[in-house]
């Protein structure tokens, strides 16, 4: 059946490697590793942590698994 959606108003802001992690299904290292090669958008660096705006997320993870258009 059809997974359900994360709800967007239940994410906050923003959100840490770890909560990023599930998001995206991924290990932590995984994440840490796309945000080294800038494959991330919407990363805010606040000191030595790493954050991320969940709706830049999101929005990025919606267009990439979105089915591409057809020529």
């Amino acid at each position: 059946g059809e997974e359900p959606r994360v709800s967007r108003r239940a994410v906050p802001l923003f959100i840490n490697v770890d909560e990023a992690a599930v998001l995206l299904r991924t290990p932590r290292r995984a994440i840490y590793a796309m945000v080294e090669r800038r494959q991330l958008p919407g990363v805010v660096r606040l000191r030595r942590r790493v954050l991320f705006r969940s709706d830049v997320l999101l929005d990025w993870l919606d267009q990439k698994c979105a089915p591409s258009p057809k020529e």
